[in-house]
């Protein structure tokens, strides 16, 4: 371990959600005096009540590009915005609209998802906004119809994805190599690059033979760094860093602190990373993934 390292470069936190009701700017500036320097600021929906229009996901979206604003101008931090459509809230509006109209309310649930899709996009295209995401399919028991159905639907975006020139932000279930040959394989139906999508919550293990070319968004918890270290020479093509931080008041700090991915690269240092993977993590492979941070 090397003592006495510091580093001087981007720090970005790959997946940063704030909430106007929670600590919001305050958990901002903790990122940003920990040593952050960007955000990518992923749209968190009201999952009691997610919109049911295209108005409705447009003006939830607007206040998420809001609120990136007040964070660039009122804290000083780089911040991407990746706008979609949450799976955990769609599963649970597709499961209600099916068992209360059968086939209809499919139809409904699929013409919702892509008005939430199509709304997000008007976003990319006025340069308000960088990613789809967080988008997927559940990470919990669900019948035949709607992991079918969600399957469907992210197939599509990923077609979509790859006609618009845009990176995929996932929220998949949490097995290894399943769920990214999944991943890999549906890309590859899509005509989409592996590597355009994001595997959001992503375990520790970043090697190619696990990946399988998806880039991995790693949970940078307190036992990710031992095993991002043992897998990182054999990663294709780079990793990105995260906190998944949900800025919730019920939970504190859940899923991990705003100041962790500061902390955790100076860790990664500490155990003899090597800066070029840093340089590429915070810099590097998020350009070429969403573009050029907006400060």
């Amino acid at each position: 371990m090397e003592e006495n390292v510091s580093w001087t470069g981007p720090i970005l936190d790959n997946h940063f959600h704030l909430n106007r009701k929670g600590r919001f700017l305050e958990a901002a500036r903790d990122f940003k005096h920990a040593g952050g320097t960007d955000i990518v600021l992923v749209h968190c929906p009201d999952f009691s009540a997610p919109p049911t229009t295209k108005e409705g996901h447009t003006e939830t979206y607007a206040d998420t590009v809001k609120m990136a604003e007040e964070v660039r101008k009122q804290v000083g931090l780089g911040v991407r915005i990746v706008l979609g459509p949450h799976p955990a809230a769609f599963a649970h509006q597709f499961g209600a609209w099916i068992e209360e109209s059968g086939k209809q309310g499919a139809e409904r649930a699929v013409e919702n998802y892509r008005d939430s899709i199509s709304a997000a996009l008007e976003f990319i295209h006025e340069g308000k906004a960088h990613a789809i995401g967080e988008v997927g399919r559940p990470h919990w028991p669900v019948t035949d119809t709607i992991w079918d159905l969600s399957n469907s639907l992210l197939l599509e975006t990923m077609h979509l994805a790859q006609q618009e020139g845009v990176a995929l932000q996932l929220h998949v279930e949490g097995e290894l190599e399943s769920t990214y040959r999944d991943m890999a394989s549906m890309a590859q139906k899509s005509g989409l690059a592996a590597n355009r999508l994001v595997r959001h919550y992503a375990p520790a293990n970043i090697s190619h033979e696990v990946t399988q070319g998806v880039t991995p968004s790693v949970l940078i918890g307190k036992g990710a760094i031992e095993e991002l270290m043992s897998t990182v020479e054999s990663c294709s093509h780079g990793f990105l860093l995260e906190t998944d931080y949900m800025d919730d008041l019920r939970r504190p700090g859940a899923v991990l602190g705003p100041k962790t991915v500061p902390k955790r690269t100076k860790q990664l240092l500490e155990a003899g990373l090597d800066e070029d993977y840093l340089w590429k993590a915070h810099f590097e492979l998020a350009n070429d993934l969403y573009g050029p941070s907006v400060s």
